[in-house]
């Protein structure tokens, strides 16, 4: 027994080395196996965040790229039509660069309660009853005048309808002559029946009135108090016309062009201003033609009053190039406050000229609130 069991010995312990040896190799191929997935995972988690970093990279690329292109494409495209854009041409007494230029919109009174401007814009039929040529007031019947004037009104209201507009008659309630009279003043006062009659037809129509004023050889202070008692209505108003006052040059009416001084005008504004006051009317329209240079003379020393709305009239007759040409000349080139547009029936197309429609003068710069048809 000794023997076998010394003979078994020698071969247990060879078997059992053998057995961990072969447990020993198998650890390893495992762990071998094991390290190799470890690293062939690790290398493909690299792999997938590199890629994906990559990815993400040049998506950003892309994208920045993307957005850089077409930024730079709009910049392109807006910078051409820039170019492309031809600068906007706009006829005499348009452009608002040149008004603003010229000092539009004027810094001028606030509005007291009850006043027309500039609020509304005013569309007035100019004229005498006892005239057909002097202006459509007194050139057709009075339902008929009324109807028209009526019909020009819805004209300006379609054109600009974001302004009401209010119609008024404007009557020359002293009126220039070629001869002398009696009181070597060249000029004729109408009757106050004549002025209470038109303020009368004002009243049918839901109209204002002017009063308008031609001296001839006569002071606007002699005269202007003359109309008190009818100024002294709230819905009546004052228009003064330095064409026709012609002291300083002693010439007869029509033979010369007249002109008033800012002092005259002041004058004008001061009385009116002192019978809104008196009678606690709310503020009056005071409207001065104008068509030449000389017209008025040291418009910058004009003042301006709460109870007092000054219109600057544009009163010249000719083509529409004429007519946008004085407005830019003698009305816009020196700002009062307001401004004005007259347009003749007759003499602005008697040379097949067409005549401004509302569309046309609401192009001027700045637009005018007084509107006179003669």
């Amino acid at each position: 027994m000794k023997y076998r069991g010394n003979a078994f010995l020698p071969l247990w312990f060879v078997l059992i080395p053998l057995a961990l040896s072969a447990c020993t190799d198998s650890k390893n191929v495992e762990l071998q196996v094991k390290a190799k997935k470890e690293i062939e995972r690790k290398a493909a988690e690299a792999a997938f965040a590199a890629t994906t970093t990559a990815a993400r990279k040049a998506a950003a690329f892309a994208a920045t790229t993307t957005a850089t292109r077409k930024a730079a494409a709009f910049a392109a495209t807006t910078s051409a039509a820039r170019k492309a854009a031809p600068p906007i041409k706009y006829n005499a007494g348009e452009s608002p660069d040149y008004a603003a230029k010229c000092g539009w919109p004027v810094k001028c009174p606030q509005p007291l309660p009850g006043s027309i401007l500039p609020a509304k814009r005013i569309v007035a039929y100019y004229g005498n009853p006892f005239s057909k040529k002097m202006g459509a007031l007194g050139e057709f019947p009075k339902d008929e005048m009324l109807l028209r004037l009526k019909g020009e009104v819805a004209k300006w209201q379609a054109a600009d309808p974001a302004t009401p507009v209010q119609p008024a008659l404007h009557l020359i309630a002293v009126v220039a002559q070629g001869a002398p009279g009696k009181d070597r003043k060249y000029r004729m006062i109408m009757p106050d029946k004549i002025v209470n009659q038109v303020y009368g037809w004002a009243k049918e129509a839901g109209a204002i009135m002017f009063i308008d004023i031609q001296t001839g050889h006569d002071d606007i202070r002699a005269v202007l108090p003359r109309f008190e008692w009818i100024l002294k209505n709230p819905d009546v108003h004052l228009g003064i016309d330095p064409e026709f006052n012609l002291i300083k040059s002693g010439k007869k009416p029509g033979k010369k062009i007249g002109t008033y001084d800012a002092a005259d005008i002041n004058y004008a504004s001061g009385y009116l201003k002192d019978l809104v006051k008196k009678y606690n009317l709310p503020p009056k329209v005071f409207t001065v033609h104008r068509f030449t240079r000389n017209g008025v003379t040291n418009s910058k020393s004009i003042i301006l009053r709460p109870e007092v709305q000054i219109v600057m009239h544009m009163d010249g007759w000719g083509a529409p190039w004429l007519k946008r040409d004085s407005y830019k000349d003698y009305v816009v080139a020196e700002p009062v406050q307001y401004t004005g547009f007259k347009l003749f029936y007759h003499n602005d197309t008697k040379k097949k000229d067409p005549l401004m429609t509302p569309q046309d003068v609401l192009k001027l710069n700045p637009k005018p609130l007084y509107i006179q048809y003669q």
